[in-house]
């Protein structure tokens, strides 16, 4: 005799319920908390622009790297641990900038291209070794099909 649920019986222990009710109910509580937490961290604060986003500038100090205490306390380090003081021309205010270093990007760039070289050669004596390895099979059934003539 067959029952006509489709939820299998084990699906309704207890201790499975208890389960996916506490899983169920920490995603809820997950997905509200956060919720309110956007509409909390929305009205705290305005963000004041920088003067280099809405006029020009000019720089007065070139990319150099930030040291340690820079990184932990200056909000312009935090991108690219990189930064340039900026002159703006119309308010004469001193501003610091994140910017990319170029000795960073080429070392990166030089990194990039080696593992490349690397994948490169690797793949190609797996390419190597896996078509010797196809033609060993091929020739083996040749040498069968021809003595079994």
């Amino acid at each position: 005799m067959e029952s006509d649920c489709r939820i299998p019986m084990s699906c309704l222990r207890p201790r499975v319920l208890a389960l996916h009710a506490l899983f169920w109910g920490l995603v809820s509580l997950r997905v509200f908390g956060a919720a309110l937490l956007s509409e909390d961290k929305a009205t705290v604060k305005p963000v004041v622009t920088p003067c280099w986003h809405i006029e020009e500038f000019v720089v007065a100090a070139e990319c150099f790297q930030c040291n340690s205490f820079q990184l932990k306390s200056w909000a312009a380090c935090l991108p690219t641990g990189y930064i340039e003081r900026v002159n703006c021309t119309r308010s004469n205010k001193d501003e610091y900038k994140s910017c990319r270093s170029s000795l960073l990007d080429e070392h990166r760039f030089w990194k990039f291209e080696g593992v490349m070289l690397g994948m490169t050669v690797l793949f190609a004596l797996t390419v190597v070794a896996r078509q010797r390895s196809l033609d060993r099979l091929a020739s083996e059934k040749v040498r069968r099909q021809i003595e079994s003539i």
